[in-house]
């Protein structure tokens, strides 16, 4: 008989162990990024990760039909909130996202990510197989990620709107929606790009623009894109070494702690510290798609499916961001850039994941759980 309590051997302490291996690694950059004190952003950030890991624990206690049960409420409740932005939201920045509750700003629009990666799977749990190739399988499921997406979109917040839109859309296409549908849709967005860049905010537009010519403004609007590539271009392989990065520790390279905190790592620790991190990250999402594959129920596998493509839009999005890739739209890099918000997200969808795989788990093994 083990002398360790089973709900504690039944903790995911493998998946644990190596989100603490990725956020241990990203306050170690948070301490270089502020000069090597612990201070504002390191301690902060370490801080934070422990609260929200006891939160996902919590979180994977929960059984995954609660989840089904309360996934439309949330959906409505965050909705709510996200109206109530509109009307009483704070303003800082130019945009309209928080609602000051006293203690702390609440900013409705990061919920709404994963929240609405349950609803999308719950609406499809519910529907019969017959009617997915129909319309009725379809415009629910635009409805209920749209109306969000537009509230988000005219905070204005372009990269939260498109993380909306691409977790639920995910969803709509790991249900099984014509192949068709998609491309065809995609087909139709390209083709109205051009009218969708016009009523973009200047800013957005300027982005969108230096995404496309970043030296034909590279001590303006292009100054970010810039000093990012010569961040992580000068790290080269082995990196120039912890504390000895120049481009953030003499300011040149913005937001260093936060959007572009990939370029202060990958200065210091190179090619390989780069290397390393993404292959955590994809050892995260190795996880995720097993979890969604050995479960029976079509909610959870959907919302596996769901929530681990979230956390990679996350990682994606900031990568090709930094790099020149993609337009910067203000998406962090999960456990590593400094702020509680994407984190919060991060760490929801990691414990309704655990929750999922605790449940497959049990439903495998009845006996061990009796």
């Amino acid at each position: 008989m083990s002398i360790v309590p089973r709900p504690v051997t039944d903790f995911p302490w493998r998946i644990l162990a190596l989100l603490f291996a990725i956020a241990l690694f990203g306050t170690v950059v948070l301490y270089s990024a502020a000069g090597g004190h612990i201070r504002p952003w390191a301690v902060n950030q370490g801080v934070r990760f422990v609260i929200f890991s006891i939160m996902a624990l919590v979180l994977s206690r929960v059984p995954v039909q609660v989840f089904a049960r309360y996934a439309f409420p949330a959906y409505g409740a965050v909705l709510a909130a996200l109206f109530l932005v509109e009307l009483i939201g704070g303003v800082a920045g130019g945009s309209q996202r928080w609602i000051n509750l006293g203690f702390m700003q609440l900013q409705p629009s990061e919920f709404m990510k994963p929240i609405i990666v349950l609803a999308i799977a719950r609406f499809y749990a519910m529907l019969p197989v017959g009617e997915i190739r129909r319309w009725n399988a379809i415009w629910p499921a635009l409805v209920l990620i749209g109306v969000p997406w537009a509230l988000v979109l005219i905070q204005p917040d372009l990269g939260t709107a498109t993380m909306i839109a691409a977790g639920g859309v995910t969803v709509m296409f790991l249900a099984g929606l014509p192949l068709r549908l998609f491309i065809g849709t995609g087909l139709a967005g390209a083709a109205a790009i051009p009218i969708a860049f016009s009523f973009l905010h200047d800013y957005q537009k300027n982005r969108v623009l230096i995404f496309l010519d970043p030296e034909s403004d590279p001590l303006g609007a292009g100054y970010h894109i810039s000093q990012s590539k010569i961040a992580i271009g000068s790290g080269g392989f082995w990196g120039k070494g912890f504390l000895q990065g120049t481009q953030s520790h003499l300011d040149y390279l913005p937001e260093g702690h936060t959007d572009f905190v990939f370029a202060t790592m990958a200065e210091e620790w190179g090619l390989v510290g780069g290397t390393l991190m993404i292959l955590a990250f994809l050892l995260l999402f190795r996880w995720g798609i097993q979890v969604a594959v050995r479960t029976q129920d079509k909610f959870a596998r959907l919302a596996a499916a769901g929530l681990t493509t979230t956390i990679f839009f996350y990682v994606a999005i900031n990568l090709m961001m930094v790099m020149g890739l993609a337009p910067v739209v203000g998406i962090p890099l999960p456990f590593m850039s400094y702020g509680g918000s994407s984190m919060l997200t991060v760490m929801l969808c990691v414990g309704v994941i655990m929750a999922i795989d605790r449940s497959g788990r049990r439903r495998a093994n009845p006996g061990h759980w009796a």
